[in-house]
């Protein structure tokens, strides 16, 4: 007798009324190693369910179609996406069908993964963020700016740092984290915004300051200036916000995309604003995109920041800028 995924992973599988796919859907009777005869007719396995799954994926052109349906099954059975490969062949009950249907639905229509589970994990702390439609997803371009403060930045001193435009509060919360001496503010405009960080460091634990602001506005600076200020800032040309894929496009607020008319708006306000509230020393590191920093390296010296340095993704694009206001830098300098 074959049991099937439930919460306990021990359920009998006695129903045989329920088939995977969408109502009107036809049951593609996946082949493969499994053999289905031996469970109730209509009964489906994992490795059966993400090979339909693929399938369906693939034929609506989206991106990633076997990690969105290993992600996405794993999240109906509340497992982890390794266990799917461990339990292949269990049978998967009808409740979990039911789910994982719905599942399916939405990501059809092109909802992100992360909204659909509502988490996202961010940085190498394994820092587990809740996500939706008020806030951007966090990508990895953001952990590697993440990874290049932390590296400028002493440990074990209590800098004052600023998060600028926090969103769901993935730079904020991961440098606090990393470093939980540091005294750290996180601002946005979008009250809802704030509400979804404040949750996230709620669940984390962490104590921040938060801020409701337009960039500098609303947020008061330290006493001696900030020690460093970092954000991920709209800087999304307005023009080609409807090229974007509809995941994007769609789904993640306007508001933390539109960087106007050639995607620099935001970004040359902040940058301008800089250097009078940061401490002597102090850093500040953006991300930007992928082609914009012959065009923003200039913003930083015309603010009166010094040391200005450029980093790239793993695409090697140029994804990072990073200058200091005059003074002792606060940590270690670039290697040469």
């Amino acid at each position: 007798m074959q049991t099937r995924f439930s919460s306990t992973f021990c359920v009998v599988a006695t129903s045989d009324s329920d088939a995977l796919p969408p109502q009107g859907m036809r049951d593609p009777a996946p082949s493969g190693s499994h053999n289905r005869a031996s469970g109730p007719k209509n009964a489906w396995t994992v490795a059966q369910v993400l090979q339909w799954t693929v399938q369906r994926f693939t034929t609506a052109g989206l991106e990633s179609p076997r990690v969105d349906a290993e992600y996405l099954l794993a999240h109906a059975l509340d497992c982890a996406r390794v266990e799917l490969y461990v339990r292949h062949d269990m049978l998967i009950g009808a409740d979990e069908r039911t789910r994982f249907r719905e599942l399916v639905r939405r990501r059809l229509a092109h909802e992100p993964v992360a909204y659909i589970e509502g988490m996202r994990g961010f940085h190498a702390l394994d820092l587990e963020l809740s996500v939706d439609r008020r806030v951007l997803v966090p990508r990895p371009e953001t952990e590697l700016l993440v990874d290049w403060v932390l590296e400028r930045l002493p440990a074990d001193t209590a800098f004052t740092l600023l998060d600028v435009g926090t969103g769901c509060g993935a730079i904020a919360l991961s440098i606090k984290r990393a470093r939980p001496e540091v005294l750290v503010t996180a601002s946005d405009i979008s009250a809802d915004a704030l509400e979804v960080a404040r949750g996230n460091a709620v669940r984390a634990g962490l104590a921040l300051d938060f801020a409701t602001a337009d960039l500098y506005e609303g947020v008061a600076t330290p006493d001696g200036g900030w020690s460093a200020i970092v954000s991920n800032p709209p800087y999304i040309d307005t023009k080609v916000l409807d090229g974007l894929a509809p995941e994007v496009r769609a789904w993640e607020p306007t508001l933390a995309l539109d960087g106007g008319p050639d995607g620099l708006d935001i970004v040359r306000r902040l940058v301008a604003g800089a250097a009078q509230r940061l401490a002597p020393g102090g850093l500040l590191g953006i991300e930007i995109g992928f082609d914009q920093h012959e065009r923003v390296v200039p913003l930083f010296h015309e603010g009166g920041l010094t040391s200005v340095e450029t980093r790239k993704d793993h695409s090697d694009h140029v994804r990072m800028v990073m200058g200091h206001k005059a003074g002792q830098k606060l940590g270690p300098t670039a290697p040469g």
